[in-house]
């Protein structure tokens, strides 16, 4: 039987895939761009239209666009503690018992902080959030695709940094060119070395053997992972290996990730055994919530309590949380 709203809303919820930048609450953006000087559209509508993906949008770079908009307003630390801990007060509102939230340190640079700096202010958002709300949560730091490996090589320097805390794995975002784990393979080495948590963005708007080659990198879940309906021959290894696939329903059909729903893989996947979650990818730019997108899987699937569960266990067993956050979160997963 088809899982109600009100069942929904109700269900202890875990996300692992949430971009910072593109997840900040309108009321947040109106705040921030006050305190950096940048004026915004005075209607609330125009202002959706700068920081949603546009509903024409062709491309990955054409959802991407929104984050140009916020990206100066998020140059400080106050800002990015701010954006942090906006993001799980949202989280509370979906009954999000723990989050992931993840962001590239390197686009924070240009008001003159450094790495540290950034990530450091960060953190401070969310252990804010954590005393407010009943979140707990983490940061995924993510090197960019588009810049250089060693450019790439100073964000994973910045776990071994002392003092900073709530860093919880390692991601590689951005537009994915085909080949992209064996192109930075002296970072994923040396994540690897290092026993950093690893997930990476693959299969999203790129070749299936991405997934495959960001698995044998050492990456103990995928990205969007849209990818794997071309190749269901591999599914049976994902789930040998315990692989989790985070997807986000909105967003991979808005960035062309998929085109029609008879050829989204998410059910498919599921039934196989493969441990698929459920996640937003970035809020404000997808016009979503955790709830509206456990609902439209619900409209699409007629899950079940029972399957939506499994999923949220899913989600439980692939997090980075810490051992501490674990013991605390088992009972309801």
């Amino acid at each position: 039987m088809r899982t109600s709203r009100t069942t929904i809303e109700k269900l202890p919820k875990i996300e692992l895939h949430c971009h910072l930048d593109g997840s900040i609450s309108m009321q947040t953006i109106r705040h921030l761009a006050q305190e950096a000087g940048i004026k915004l559209p005075v209607s609330d509508d125009d202002l959706r239209q700068k920081i949603t993906a546009p509903q024409d949008a062709e491309s990955l770079m054409d959802y991407l666009a929104p984050f140009d908009f916020v990206l100066p307003m998020l140059q400080t630390e106050t800002a990015l503690e701010l954006a942090a801990y906006d993001i799980l007060e949202q989280a509370q509102q979906d009954n999000i018992r723990y989050m992931e939230i993840r962001f590239a340190p390197t686009l924070h640079t240009s008001g003159g902080l450094t790495l540290s700096q950034v990530v450091a202010a960060v953190t401070r958002g969310l252990a804010a959030g954590e005393r407010d709300f009943q979140v707990k949560a983490n940061a995924l730091l993510c090197g960019m695709r588009h810049e250089s490996v060693d450019s790439v090589l100073t964000v994973v320097d910045l776990f071994a940094v002392g003092g900073l805390t709530h860093l919880a794995g390692f991601d590689l975002a951005g537009v994915e060119a085909d080949g992209f784990p064996e192109a930075f393979a002296p970072v994923l080495k040396k994540v690897k070395a290092n026993g950093i948590p690893l997930t990476l963005h693959a299969g999203e708007c790129g070749c299936a053997q991405n997934v495959l080659d960001a698995v044998e990198a050492g990456a103990s879940r995928v990205g969007h992972g849209v990818a794997l309906k071309d190749i269901p021959e591999s599914w049976p290894a994902l789930v040998a290996d315990k692989i989790t696939v985070e997807m986000a329903p909105t967003s991979n059909f808005q960035t062309k990730a998929v085109d029609t729903l008879a050829n989204y893989p998410f059910k498919q996947l599921f039934d196989a055994g493969v441990r698929v979650t459920i996640n937003t990818d970035n809020r404000t730019v997808s016009g979503t919530t955790l709830n509206d997108e456990y609902e439209k899987i619900a409209d699409w699937y007629d899950l079940s309590e029972t399957e939506f569960r499994q999923i949220a266990r899913h989600a439980f067993d692939a997090s980075f949380m810490s051992p501490e956050q674990r013991e605390t979160l088992a009972k309801e997963f």
